[in-house]
């Protein structure tokens, strides 16, 4: 039988829609610590990522450095397609050598399509062979609705992704690469004596942003991928489609602060505490230890305007044997409506062997007197 306990606890849970009223197309907003979204619009549908998709190039570049198959002073040459490329330039010359380093801050700073081609290149000898690369790749580390026909984000009506698989590119670059990851909080870039300036708004409005990247195309509009940490809080902002860059400025600000004025962060369970105890039948002990692989919590409105409730799903009771570390029950998180807002998977804490033939014979005896208060007892 399949067993559910409630637990309440009197904090509130509202979206507060009225605030995040955006006119970007596709949005999202993500507290990184609580792996929990805030705010979305439409980020399901397909869009054109434009520069955004930079991020994935980068990402490639430094999964190869970080696997010893690259190296920052490594160089690649500038091909004759790659210094005729237009748009967003970072001014590279036909047949030198550009190190791995400096093509990196000619993406993330500069946002050159030079740069990205060369890098396409120098890895897999085209950038055609560098797309279908990419696209290998992006399905490895989660990402379910993109498709990459070239390193640049150059309008391609084939070129697609969403806000939710930006989102895990994000967090995918954020956690995998912390050594490099660096990069996308640097302002300015100066290669052959011509400065740029990272078109990142975020990095100028002392908010504490470190990332990532602007995109902008007649198909997608403008768009923006930005981190910013405060004190122990990273959230994650996503915008596309807005109308002009004036517009990304100001929309990001005013949602990344919402973010963090209205919204804070609740703690139920730390990774591996114990969560309950569940009964187990037929085996060495009654009750076992559960606990999460990761933390348990969530963010919420500031303001409270309604109750949450904690639910432990499991088959109770149990029956042994159990391994340590067998999943063996899931925690939802609830709004009062029932409608779950975040789960989580739990796991036993240690081992429980199966009873012998004659203690079972005599455990289901005494159950049979006692029924389930022979569960209550240690």
């Amino acid at each position: 039988m399949i067993k559910l306990i409630s637990f309440f606890f009197f904090i509130s849970f509202s979206y507060y829609s009225h605030s995040f009223e955006t006119s970007a197309k596709q949005a999202i907003l993500y507290d990184f610590e609580t792996k929990s979204i805030i705010f979305e619009k439409n980020s399901d549908e397909l869009m054109s990522p434009s520069s955004m998709s930079k991020i994935m190039t980068i990402y490639y570049l430094f999964k190869k450095i970080q696997d010893g198959e690259l190296k920052l002073s490594d160089k690649f040459k500038v091909s004759k397609k790659a210094w005729k490329k237009g748009g967003s330039k970072m001014f590279l010359n036909v047949n030198n050598m550009v190190s791995i380093e400096d093509l990196i801050r000619g993406i993330i700073v500069q946002s050159g399509n030079d740069a990205c081609i060369v890098v396409a290149e120098g890895i897999s000898g085209s950038e055609a062979l560098f797309a279908e690369e990419l696209n290998i790749l992006a399905k490895e580390i989660g990402l379910t609705n993109s498709n990459f026909t070239n390193s640049t984000g150059w309008p391609d009506p084939d070129h697609l992704t969403t806000i939710k698989d930006l989102l895990t590119l994000t967090i995918k670059t954020i956690e995998d690469f912390p050594s490099l990851y660096h990069y996308y909080s640097e302002k300015e870039f100066v290669y052959s004596d011509i400065k740029q300036l990272n078109r990142n708004p975020l990095l100028y409005n002392n908010l504490g942003a470190d990332g990532l990247k602007t995109g902008h195309t007649s198909l997608g509009g403008y768009g923006l991928v930005a981190s910013v940490k405060k004190n122990d809080r990273r959230l994650i902002i996503i915008l596309n489609g807005l109308k002009s860059s004036k517009v990304r400025s100001n929309e990001s600000e005013r949602l990344i602060k919402i973010g963090f004025n209205q919204f804070k962060n609740i703690n139920l369970f730390d990774q591996n505490e114990l969560v309950t105890r569940l009964n187990v039948w037929g085996g060495g002990k009654k009750k076992i230890g559960t606990y999460s692989k990761e933390k348990v919590s969530i963010t919420i409105p500031k303001k409270l305007k309604s109750n949450l409730i904690y639910t432990i799903k499991n088959y109770d009771p149990l029956v042994a044997p159990i391994k340590k570390d067998q999943k063996v029950a899931e925690l939802f998180i609830k709004n009062k409506n029932n409608k779950i807002l975040k789960k989580f998977e739990l796991y036993s804490n240690e081992d429980v062997k199966k009873m012998s033939f004659f203690s079972k014979v005599f455990y289901n005896f005494k159950y049979l007197l006692l029924g389930d208060s022979i569960f209550k007892a240690e």
